[in-house]
């Protein structure tokens, strides 16, 4: 048995499977005191409690795509999704994950009207995480009849249970060319050109973090289509880091699990953040190339209050709900 003052193994700090929540703990507080062994379960379900929205926003994903699988095969579909018999079950998807923005965030997007009736290349700002983007989607669909394609990272392929989804959703995967080819075709696409960058390391001013990621304006030049940019305020008050405390303490858990795969290691950094109970509101700007960039600053500026702030976001929530009623 691991005794629970073993805590420095060759000089550097390290934290056992049973104590490595206390030791967190301390770290956040500041004290050096000897807590209780209770105190190690008490933190693990409060850290249960706070991941509760991640755990919530995959559960509705996996249920979702169970009822399109109970849908496929009581309609005897396969997996060309431009049948029109998918329409119901992508309508009956899209209202699920609408009415859990709504409720979970009171979700609203504005402007929709502005997204064109032919093709277009729906360009957005990619905060803390997507699920706004999810939400704007769903939104359109329901609003518009309309489907948008998605460019997606392909970590999404690796994860279970929602594939799918995903594909009613039309997750994008490939490159340039079938993003042209898609355009060409009639349909809308939607891609975040910061991606992970921008959603891991973007701040509280909401800098976008393109580098030199300039290809989805090459796609709308070779397509021939419009740019139409997406902003949602509060998206990166909506999810929140536990800090680096978390982090470390974390990886050396890992360690002491000899868990040394890195791709699994690395994940740790996307469970350290916490959804949180914020407004969400897409805005759609006007159709904007080839100056992109600038008018997704121009949505951030008119309707996002820099810098972002906690307090902030969740009064207006609350605000957000007097005036409903």
């Amino acid at each position: 048995m691991i005794s629970k003052s073993e805590s420095y193994t060759s000089g550097q700090e390290s934290v056992t499977n049973s104590t490595w929540p206390i030791y967190i703990l301390k770290e956040w507080i500041g004290l050096d005191y000897n807590y209780p062994n209770y105190m190690g379960s008490f933190l693990c379900v409060s850290l249960s409690i706070l991941f509760f929205p991640h755990l919530l926003w995959f559960i509705v994903c996996a249920f979702c795509n169970i009822c399109l699988h109970i849908y496929k095969r009581k309609n005897g579909l396969d997996d060309d999704f431009s049948n029109k018999s998918w329409d119901n079950g992508r309508l009956m998807v899209s209202r699920i994950i609408s009415m859990y923005g709504k409720l979970w965030h009171g979700y609203e997007v504005h402007g929709i009207e502005k997204i064109p009736e032919g093709p277009g290349l729906i360009v957005y700002y990619h905060g803390a995480t997507s699920v706004d983007y999810h939400f704007f989607v769903c939104n359109l669909y329901i609003q518009t009849g309309r489907v948008s394609y998605s460019v997606v990272d392909h970590a999404l392929r690796m994860i279970p249970g929602l594939q799918l989804y995903l594909k009613l959703l039309t997750a994008v995967y490939g490159g340039r060319e079938q993003c042209v080819e898609i355009l060409k075709k009639g349909s809308l696409l939607g891609v975040a050109p910061g991606g992970a960058r921008e959603s891991f390391f973007s701040d509280e001013n909401y800098s976008i973090l393109w580098g030199n990621r300039k290809g989805f304006a090459q796609v709308a030049i070779d397509a021939k289509v419009p740019i139409i940019p997406l902003f949602t305020q509060n998206i990166r008050e909506v999810c929140r880091t536990l800090g680096t405390t978390y982090i470390k303490s974390a990886r050396v858990w890992l360690d002491d699990c000899n868990v040394h795969d890195e791709k699994f290691s690395n994940s740790v950094r996307v469970f350290e953040r916490v959804e949180v109970y914020f407004l969400l509101e897409t805005h759609v700007g006007s159709e904007a190339p080839p100056k992109t960039k600038i008018a997704i600053e121009a949505l951030r500026d008119r309707h996002q209050k820099l810098p972002g702030n906690i307090l902030r976001a969740l009064l207006e929530r609350f605000d957000k709900y007097q005036k409903d009623d």
